[in-house]
Order: structure tokens, then sequence, then C-alpha cells
């Protein structure tokens, strides 16, 4: 297939051709997911929160950055109506659990890691081909299973090695240095160490888990208490 030279979807300084975005499970090694000591003083209580308090985490990042960190998995989708979640999902949640709480998941602990949403970012220029050039998985930390609406940590991933860390620099906090990045470990931000407030995060990524198990009547039924 020939692709087209065309600007990705989230970074225009990229170009369609060289995200190389379905590739065969490649060899190369994975990089680590760096989440940097919090900016803020006093630190943001959620970066990083306590093993013990429940949590609902969005990380989400380029394709092309999600690569790096999982190699080996495709991220081919055939069509609009593909199964929940891709494959590539799971492990990206267990990737972050590992570096936000440093431990494994726990099957035995109740609700340890339970994914519960994905957001996949179409690359409309790409029709008809489907493809996505951006993908998020939403998962919950001891999240009681009737909480329409509990507290959310918002994480983003971002690409450092094809602009030398201008998107980056855009949106942190603190000073990023691309040379720190390349070809080690790939660049994870929560929301208070990003330019952005996040003010909607909360109701944009809950409400993404209700409509995605049914639930969005339920929520809307609560907000008119």
């Amino acid at each position: 297939m020939t692709l087209p030279d065309i600007p990705c979807l989230t970074n225009p300084t990229h170009k369609y051709n060289i995200h190389r975005f379905h590739p065969p499970p490649s060899g190369q090694p994975a990089l680590l997911l760096c989440i940097p000591p919090c900016h803020k003083t006093p630190p943001h209580r959620l970066h990083l929160p306590s093993s013990d308090q429940p949590l609902r985490i969005q990380i989400e990042g380029p394709l092309i950055a999600l690569q790096k960190l999982l190699p080996r998995v495709s991220w081919h989708i055939a069509d609009h109506s593909h199964a929940f979640p891709l494959p590539g999902g799971p492990e990206l949640a267990r990737l972050a659990f590992q570096t936000i709480y440093h431990r494994e998941v726990q099957p035995d602990i109740p609700g340890d890691m339970v994914v519960r949403d994905e957001y996949t970012g179409w690359l409309v220029e790409a029709r008809p081909d489907v493809m996505i050039d951006y993908y998020g998985i939403t998962f919950d930390h001891l999240v009681p299973t009737d909480d329409t609406d509990p507290e959310v940590l918002q994480i983003n991933i971002f690409e450092t090695e094809d602009d030398g860390g201008v998107y980056a620099n855009k949106n942190s906090r603190f000073e990023i240095d691309p040379a720190d990045y390349t070809g080690k470990k790939v660049l994870a931000l929560p929301r208070c160490c990003q330019t952005r407030k996040g003010t909607t995060d909360r109701r944009r990524v809950n409400d993404g888990v209700n409509m995605r198990h049914g639930r969005a009547w339920e929520r809307w039924e609560m907000q008119c208490e």
C-alpha cells in the first residue's frame, strides 16, 4: 500500500510516511516509560498517588511513542467496529500501573487494575484505510464498581525525538531536554505538570467510561438530584 505524505493529526511537524503506523511486531528493545517527579511545590497529591487510594487513570499519547514503549504490540485495526479493547490497551495500562505504583498488578487483589475505556484517534486523512495515530486507555485502581464519578488522574505521553522536544516543552511546566529521552525512555506527564489545566478531565473521562458501560443515564440522574 502506497501511503500519501499527509500531516500528522497530533503534531504538524510529523509526516504520515515517517510514522510507520502498523509495523509488524518489532524486535527492538522497549524503552522505559518515564514519569518525572512533580515540579510543583508542594507536589500534587496525585503525582504520584498512594497505593490505597481509589483512582481512575487515563494515559494516552501518539502512536509513534507507544510503539517505542511496546514494540512487540501491533496497533493494526481492521475496521471501525473493532473489539474492545485493542490488544495494546491492557499492555499500556499494565505498564502505566507498574510505573505509578512500582509493582506488578496483583490479580488476587479485587479491583487492583480494571480496564474501563479506550480512546482511538482516527486518522481521517487515511480514508478509506482504517488507521489511528493516537491512543489512550482508561483503567481503575480500587474503584468500587458502582462509583460513576471517581477521582481521575490524567497522564499524557509525549514524543520528544521527532521534533526535538518542541511540542513537549510547549506543554510542560518545566524544561524538557530531548537528549535525556532519545533512545532511552518515553516522557509521560500527569496533568499537574502540564500547561493545560485539565478542568474537564474528571467529567470527560468518567463520562466516557459511563457511556462505554451503559451508565450515562445513571450519571445524569445523579447530577439532577
